[in-house]
């Protein structure tokens, strides 16, 4: 690793900069100094990781099981989001405790061996969990740009074991040491580390890249074009309203309270589905845009990644990349009236003191259909 400041190079090969003993990616840095978490932090940080631990781990396990427990939640679009609960579940039991433990004690106490295991178990979690994201949100987009409905629940069990499979190709080099990874206590997990590899520079690229900035920029592109969509219709179906109601006028008059044609459209209804999408994606960019552009600066700044504050900062961002997991299955809960029925049918009686919202239940055979409208009529 080269050394950016007026340090000297003792004999174990470690770098003096900015007061904070580096050493070069892949080694032992045991005896690093770096500023801790205070008790005040180290307390609130207990409290919040544990409630997100348990949340994340507890409510994606629900998802889970409804999924396969129900016949009639195996929709292809619950089936991917099954896929996603699981990811976040495994993330949950997999990582958070060890970062938790870590947090704490500024060591990592697991071993080198488990702390590249960790890495990969990390990094395959996040990457299944946007590409499930990425499926549904092309979906969406050709249900209701294209009126194309081509996603069954065969084919999403199809892309599923596909994108489990890309993710764990990506993910797997790192379990076996290469690219090295930084372990803590820079960090409170392993990490990248600051290095003028550039083999390394391509492989963290390469996974930023995957993981966040081609599948936001196409889930931004579908988005767009999804509520261009719905406004273009919606802008269709006042005007053809408008037209039928000035056209009808006088037989209205004659017949007074028969009405000829009814166009009574409930908009949010249709955009119901594609809106939960959206919240999941507003999600996704809240929590892990942080955590994407942290893991670019660490690995090619040099002042960042040996600053002081680089551990407080990674704490940060590491939970607020976790706190995703605990979020989807309260947006879940809140959005689908299925997933809420179910989970009431799941408790016991006297467990039964979640709020209730309000639904509508009925069933789309043909999702596509939602989107569409014609001269003489609007499907709903």
């Amino acid at each position: 690793m080269e050394n950016i400041s007026s340090s000297s190079e003792n004999s174990s090969g470690t770098f003096r900069t900015l007061g904070v003993t580096v050493a070069p990616v892949g080694q032992d840095v045991g005896q690093v100094e770096v500023d801790g978490l205070g008790l005040p932090l180290k307390v609130f940080f207990c409290l919040a990781m544990a409630c997100v631990l348990l949340l994340a781990f507890l409510g994606n396990v629900v998802v889970c099981v409804m999924v396969y427990r129900r016949a009639a939640m195996r929709s292809a679009i619950n089936i991917l989001l099954a896929s996603l609960a699981f990811a976040d579940m495994m993330l949950a039991l997999l990582n958070m405790p060890f970062a938790l433990v870590t947090t704490v004690t500024t060591h990592w106490v697991f071993g080198k061996a488990f702390c590249r295991l960790s890495a990969m178990f990390f990094w395959l979690f996040l990457l299944e969990g946007v590409a499930v994201l990425l499926i549904i949100s092309v979906d969406r987009f050709l249900i209701i740009v294209q009126k194309q409905d081509r996603l069954s629940p065969r084919r999403a069990k199809t892309l599923i074991v596909v994108s489990w499979t890309l993710s764990l190709c990506l993910a797997f080099p790192l379990s076996i040491g290469y690219p090295t990874l930084q372990m803590p206590p820079r960090a409170p997990q392993c990490v990248f580390g600051y290095t003028d590899e550039r083999g390394y520079h391509a492989y963290v690229l390469l996974i930023v890249l995957v993981f966040f900035f081609v599948p936001f920029s196409v889930m931004l592109y579908t988005f767009v074009g999804i509520l261009g969509t719905i406004r273009h219709n919606a802008l269709r179906i006042h005007s053809n309203s408008d037209s039928i109601c000035l056209g009808q006028a006088g037989k209205l008059s004659l017949t007074g309270l028969r009405r000829p044609f009814n166009i009574n459209i409930d908009m949010s209804f249709k955009t119901r589905a594609f809106t939960t999408i959206l919240i999941l994606f507003s999600v996704f960019t809240v929590c892990w845009a942080p955590f994407a552009a942290y893991s670019l600066v660490a690995t090619f700044s040099s002042s960042f990644y040996t600053s002081r504050s680089f551990f407080e900062i990674s704490t940060w961002l590491l939970w607020l990349c976790y706190l995703k997991s605990a979020l989807n299955p309260l947006i879940y809960y809140w959005r689908i009236k299925k997933f809420r029925d179910a989970c009431v049918d799941l408790m016991p009686k006297y467990c039964k003191i979640l709020p209730e919202f309000s639904g509508n239940t009925r069933r789309r055979i043909r999702p596509s259909t939602v989107y569409a409208c014609a001269e003489h009529r609007s499907v709903v």
